[in-house]
Order: C-alpha cells, then structure tokens, then sequence
C-alpha cells in the first residue's frame, strides 16, 4: 500500500467506506443486533471478572450479569408503563383541553388571516382521508419495526453469552490480523476501545436515572402534570446527541399542553428542561463518562443522521460508541489517522494554510496497557 499512488490510496478508503455503509444498510437487521450485544458485553465484563476471580463457573459468570441486566431493564419498563397509564387515565380531561387549545388556535388563525373557522374546518376534513393514509403506513411500519424489535431482543442475549464465552478467540483473531510490531498499539487500542465504551453506556444509564429524578422531581415540585413522564421520555430521548433533546423539548410541551389549559405550565417546563440540561452537559455528564475521545459536533450529529438512517433508533443510540472506537482506531494508524483528526474536536492552533507544522500528521504515544483478564 505503501507504494501506491495517492490518488489510488485515497480512492481504496473511499471505496471501502462505500462498501461498509452498503454492507450496514443491507444487513442492518443482521449486524445492529451483534454491535449491540458487543457494546453491552464490553459493559458486562467487568461483572464477568469479579465472578470469575471469586471461582464462579464460567457459564454462570456469564448468565448472572445477563439476568441482572434484564432485571434492570425489566424495572424501566415497568417504571415506563405505570407512568403511561397514569396518562391513559387522565384521556377525557386530555380531550377536554385539547379541544380548547384547538379552539383558541382557530381564533386566532383567524385574526391573522381571512380563513374562517368553518373553512379551517373544510380543510381538515378534505385532508382526512391522506391523513388516514399516512397514519395506516406509519401503523404497518411500526408493526415491521416491533416484530423485529421482538427478534432483535431475543437474540441479545445469545450474542452476549456466546461473545463473552468466545473474546479469546476474538481477541486472539484480532492480533493475528497485524504483525507483531503493531501489537503494542493493538492492545492499547482494545484497553481504551473497552474503557470508552464502558464509561459511555454505564454513563448513558446513570444519565437516565438523574435525569429522570431531576427533571420529574422538579417539575412535580412546582405542581406539573404528568411531571414523571415528561422526566423519563426526555432522558430516554436525550441519549440520542442533539436531535433527542430537540424531540425531547417537544414531546414535553405538548404532555404539558393536554394537561393544561394555561400556558405557562409550557414556560415552565421548558425553563426547567434548559436548566436541567445545562447542568447535565456542562457538570455532571462529563464528570460520568470523563473520556479522553471528544468528537466534533458536526460529525457527531452526521453519525446520528446516517444512524437513524440505517437501523434507526439503535443506529442513532450506537452512532456515538461506534464513532469513538473508529476514532481511537484511526488515530494509531499512520494510514487512516487524517480520519481521527477529521472526526476529533482538537483544532489546531493556527491555520494549516499559514503553518506548515499543523498538515503533518503526528503519532499517537502507544502504551502496553495494564491486563484486565
């Protein structure tokens, strides 16, 4: 590769990032499952470890952490649902004000324009049949959607018991890949693969838990409806970079809106949400995760785009991982490092059209790392 042209070096990366998201848009139903259970092995193993140093049998050392991660998510479910219901209770009175806010919306379309509420009236009704149209695709897709979501659930835990029964082998078929002198890099790579990914999903979950406490709290203190709810869809939502907590600010005012007939209800809780974010993003989340990999906003929403593009919700919630581990990768390859700098946020000091120093790439300090078992 060496000796190839740089026209061709550079046409072969681009072939091959084509050939990858090819492969992931066509066998996402097949490969998203097996990222997952990967990310989630990688946040086991440290449970694997502990049982496996107290002389636990290996396959219960693997079982237990699998049935104390569904025991978990089987609690947020739960948690999810009674809030749900407490919103389904309340339906009638939902209705009530949701006809008000319809109401006063007509009055006022109708000041500032000359559609009468009869003609605004017309048009919804000449539009009702596409809407039923549109609502019976979304129906049909979601049905799709949950009867692979039942499929992609089953087999989380088979791929997370047969990956931590087998990371020797893959560990071993990793290092086999390279020459021995890249080795040292090799490991460093994996040690810091595996600590990005830990602090990031065991962070994403802690993240969920006081945002949900904070923010439902709050707004339950100053006498919200549904302040539970709103707490719980925004921190599930904000696990998405970005665009979750854009979804999450709307999601929030409308629950707000069909519980009240007031406005300022929808004041508040936007104020609460900001001041709440504020602090998740500049004080508590980086304290969690404290990762040495920072990638840059544009490709970070980018990764979340192609995600959602690809598999969706899960592609959105893994584009994060999956871009650092690409990051950490890049960044010990003298091949692909322009990748690494691309995808960080380190910008250079001066501009590299002024300062030769700042076009050359520069070499990433490999260390042996500290075996973790």
């Amino acid at each position: 590769m060496k000796d190839l042209p740089l026209t061709v070096k550079r046409s072969i990366e681009l072939l091959g990032l084509v050939l990858l998201g090819t492969l992931l848009v066509i066998g996402n139903d097949i490969i998203m499952p097996v990222i997952m259970a990967f990310f989630i092995s990688i946040v086991l193993l440290p449970v694997f470890r502990f049982l496996k140093k107290h002389r636990f049998p290996e396959v219960l050392a693997i079982v237990l952490p699998i049935l104390l991660l569904a025991i978990i998510l089987a609690g947020i479910l739960w948690f999810f649902s009674s809030q749900v219901s407490v919103l389904v209770a309340d339906f009638p009175q939902i209705k009530n004000n949701v006809n008000i806010h319809l109401k006063a919306l007509s009055d006022w379309v109708s000041t500032i324009s000359h559609y009468s509420t009869k003609e605004q009236v017309d048009f919804i009704n000449k539009n009702t049949n596409e809407l039923v149209s549109f609502a019976g695709k979304r129906v049909s897709g979601a049905a799709l959607t949950l009867s692979s979501l039942f499929v992609f659930v089953g087999l989380l835990p088979i791929y997370i018991y047969l990956m931590l029964f087998y990371k020797d082998i893959i560990l071993r078929f990793i290092f086999m890949w390279f020459t021995p002198d890249h080795h040292p890099k090799v490991k460093e790579a994996i040690y810091e693969s595996e600590e990005i990914i830990k602090n990031y999903l065991v962070g994403l979950l802690i993240q969920v838990t006081y945002m949900t406490i904070l923010l439902g709290g709050i707004l339950m203190a100053i006498g919200i409806k549904h302040a539970l709810l709103i707490g719980v869809i925004f921190a599930f939502l904000n696990l998405i970079p970005y665009i979750g907590a854009l979804i999450g600010n709307i999601v929030g005012v409308l629950l707000t809106l069909t519980s009240s007939t007031e406005l300022w209800p929808v004041v508040t809780v936007l104020l609460v949400i900001a001041a709440v974010q504020f602090l998740d993003n500049n004080i508590l989340m980086p304290r969690i995760v404290g990762s040495k990999v920072k990638i840059n906003a544009l490709f970070a929403i980018l990764g979340v785009i192609i995600g959602g593009n690809i598999a969706g919700v899960s592609g959105m919630f893994l584009s994060m991982p999956i871009i650092a581990v690409l990051k950490v990768i890049f960044d010990r390859t003298d091949m692909f490092k322009q990748w690494g700098v691309l995808l960080g946020d380190a910008r250079p000091q001066r501009s590299p059209m002024q300062f030769p120093a700042f076009r050359k790439k520069r070499g990433v300090e490999s260390k042996p790392g500290v075996e973790k078992g």
